[in-house]
């Protein structure tokens, strides 16, 4: 009886030490959405590195700037990583969502870009100009244009502008607001596109030679880390914000990006 107690016992340990790891195993996995590029680039950089460490990294590409923050809201995924703190604090107000910021990572200067004219000075009157239709985006392109004196804007501080509230269009451009993503599909149809780097740099544009206008790189439009307040301090999320800001990745957006991504720490 006492084997048999022995034997039952050592077994419910085993058991017990199984369902133990298993579930550290699930608590140390991650899903994580990004955009293609650069965001899931770099989160393959640290999937080695992560690994290592005991977490998990499951990338999901996505191709648009919505159902990022859904999913994660909806705990189908557990963090993002693709969208500035104006983009999220519009989209939390919008949709009703809590999603929080982990950690600033790299910051992606917007620029303007054409196929038909060389520099700004040579837009046409009546040109037309495709700018992002989301708030934040749409607001980022007005403030780069009016940086560049093409438009005056009613308030210049407001990152929520639209076309109307444009005070001032010498030029009488025309706007065409379209989803982030379809702006480097419509260059060749358009004078001027106002195009967030990551949708760029996948369409084979370099932001550094062919942006007709660039952010400067003390943009406040830090790309981070978005996760939900129940897991954003989770030791594996520490782990993931702490592998974004290393050394290692400083030096490789540096090396691989040249200019184009600027690490933001």
């Amino acid at each position: 009886m006492k084997l048999t107690h022995l034997v039952a016992s050592l077994s419910l340990v085993g058991l017990i030490g199984f369902a133990a790891s298993g579930g550290a195993a699930a608590a140390d996995k991650l899903t994580v959405a990004a955009t293609a590029v650069p965001h899931a680039e770099i989160l393959e950089f640290i999937k080695p590195e992560l690994a290592k460490e005991g977490v998990t990294l499951d990338i999901k590409v996505f191709t648009d700037y919505v159902q990022p923050n859904i999913q994660v809201s909806e705990k189908r995924i557990d963090a993002n990583y693709f969208q500035h703190q104006p983009y999220l604090d519009e989209f939390n107000k919008s949709k009703g969502t809590k999603l929080v910021s982990v950690i600033g990572v790299h910051i992606e200067p917007f620029g303007a870009y054409s196929k038909k004219v060389k520099d700004l000075k040579s837009l046409p009157e009546g040109a037309t100009v495709a700018i992002p239709n989301d708030a934040t985006n749409g607001g980022r392109a007005l403030l780069l244009l009016a940086a560049n004196h093409l438009i005056t804007l009613k308030d210049p501080k407001n990152i929520l502008s639209t076309p109307r509230d444009i005070a001032d269009n010498p030029k009488k451009l025309k706007f065409r607001e379209l989803e982030a993503a379809m702006l480097p599909r419509v260059i060749d149809q358009v004078e001027l596109a106002l195009i967030n780097t990551n949708y760029a740099l996948e369409a084979k544009l370099n932001p550094l030679k062919d942006a007709l206008a660039l952010e400067g790189h003390d943009s406040p439009y830090v790309n981070i880390l978005v996760a939900r307040e129940d897991n954003a301090k989770s030791p594996a999320m520490k782990k993931l914000a702490a592998a974004l800001t290393s050394p290692g990745v400083k030096k490789f957006i540096e090396e691989k990006y040249k200019g184009a991504v600027v690490p933001a720490f």
